[in-house]
This record gives structure tokens, sequence and C-alpha cells, in this order.
């Protein structure tokens, strides 16, 4: 199947943004922000070594009923890189400091893969933050050597020659069509990664894909069990991180969860199927499903 060409601008070039950065806390944090101040907020987080960008095809459709924010995660895009491995306690700081410098006290959530982590960690441990959260392909409940090796492999080899095809082939592990991965995509991903700091920011957010220090983080079941806020678990037919199966374990262990499957998606649903995505995605935030 042959893809219109598109781009990250052309997806962007009719909505009402901002970019910018915003200190929160000891983090400058860089975001993209879209919606009325006065409304519900929505925050979105990425998975590992990603960007406020996986979120362009979202943020129009949403910001006609959030004030939504998409941020590039510590050590991540162009936010502060701190020179320690990053766990997700540290994540979950930054996103405590984040919602403080943009004088939030509640919102929900929606994280992608390590997002998802990050979503479900705070959602059980800040309930009064949280109305409700998306967990998209999550990531924190396995480990799975060969998973975790390959993922640690890509984006090393990417952070240390940050090529046009280690580049491509790091988006190409997100997606169930490689044809998805646009050259626009990769020159966005690519700039990130020839940061000077890159490399050992990739090291330190690559922390996680260390069996120890992944062990000591997981999302256990109890934890899952402890969520009382609303949840999506929301999963793909083609997620290379893990089976539809272990969307139906999550969502069976926190309690009244939801549960979606979209087919032909791998880890990137949001972007994958944009239109799909959006309909699932706002029927449960906004308690319409």
């Amino acid at each position: 199947m042959t893809r219109p060409y598109t781009s990250v601008w052309n997806d962007l070039n009719q909505v009402e943004f901002s970019q910018g950065f915003i200190q929160a806390g000891p983090y400058r944090t860089r975001y993209l922000h879209a919606g009325d101040t006065s409304k519900p907020t929505l925050i979105l987080l990425h998975g590992i070594t990603g960007h406020a960008e996986a979120y362009v095809r979202n943020l129009a459709v949403h910001a006609e009923h959030f004030n939504v924010w998409a941020i590039d995660f510590i050590g991540h895009g162009y936010s502060t890189k701190p020179d320690h491995p990053l766990e997700i306690t540290h994540y979950i700081d930054h996103v405590l400091q984040f919602m403080d410098a943009i004088g939030v006290a509640k919102a929900s959530f929606s994280g992608e893969s390590l997002g998802g982590w990050v979503t479900a960690q705070f959602a059980h441990d800040h309930p009064e933050k949280v109305d409700r959260i998306v967990l998209n392909t999550m990531g924190g409940t396995m480990a799975n050597p060969k998973v975790m090796e390959r993922l640690y492999t890509l984006s090393m080899e990417a952070a240390e020659d940050p090529s046009w095809e280690r580049v491509k082939a790091r988006l190409e592990w997100l997606m169930a069509d490689p044809a998805m991965v646009t050259d626009d995509l990769i020159r966005t991903r690519q700039a990130i990664f020839q940061q000077p700091d890159w490399l050992e920011a990739c090291e330190m957010n690559m922390a996680l894909q260390d069996p120890e220090t992944r062990r000591r983080n997981m999302i256990t079941d109890a934890t899952l069990q402890g969520i009382t806020v609303p949840a999506l678990v929301l999963w793909t037919t083609k997620d290379p991180s893990g089976p539809v199966d272990e969307a139906k374990r999550i969502a069976s262990h926190i309690p009244g969860a939801k549960l979606a499957i979209m087919e032909n998606c791998g880890h990137w649903p949001q972007y994958e199927d944009a239109d799909t995505f959006n309909t699932l995605h706002l029927d449960f935030l906004l308690g319409r499903s």
C-alpha cells in the first residue's frame, strides 16, 4: 500500500497550538500545548527515547474538549537531561513539578509505553491528582529479555551513530507498517539524537532495560489493583512489546477498567491510526463509553 507523504507540520498546520519551554522545578521542560486553559487538563506522555511529536495527530480534536499538554520527559527530546539513571520515581517527580509549573492540581493522563508505565504508577501513588487514565501499549508489566535487548540495541546504536538508517530502524520498530516512518519523522527524531548530550542521555533513559533496575520499577498486580481512578487499557494486535493477552490481564486487575484493542497498529496507535485512536480515546475521557 502506497501512503501519501505526511509531515509533522502537515499534521499541525491547521492546529492552534504553541510550542515552548517551561521551568518545572529543576527541569526545563519542552511542551506542545493546545486548547483553552479553562478546560479540564489532559497530559500526554510519550515512550522511551520519544518526544512530544508522538501526539501531533491527536492535539486538535482533544483541544476541543481539553487543555492539552504533550511534554518531552526529562532525559528525552529537548527537556533537561539528568546525569543519572532514570527510574519511574524520577519521571513521576517530573510530572508533579510540571503540574505545579502550569498551575494544575488535577488532570487526566494518557501514556504510551514508558508514558503508560509512569501514568499507572502515578495514578496509584497520587489518585487525588488524577481524573482518568489511558494506558496505551503500556510498559512496566513485562520483562521480556528479547524485547528489552532489541529496544536497547536499536536505541543505543542510533545514539552512538544517529545516521539516517539507524534512526529509521529505531522508528520502524514502533510501527506495524514501516511505510508510516516518513522522511520527516526520521529527521524530527534524528535532530534530537544528534544533540551533543544525547548519547549520555540515552544511556540514562535506557536504565529501565537493565533487568535489575527494571525489576524494582515494575508495575505489580498489587499496584494495578490499587488504581482507583477510571482507566482504559488500549492495546494493538501488532504491538512489538507484548501480546493482546497482556492487555487483557492488565485490565482484569484494575478495578472497573475498560479494554480497547486496535487492529493493524504497532506501538504508536495514536499516530498510525489517529482517527480510530482519537474516537476511542475521547469516548473514554469524556465518559461516553
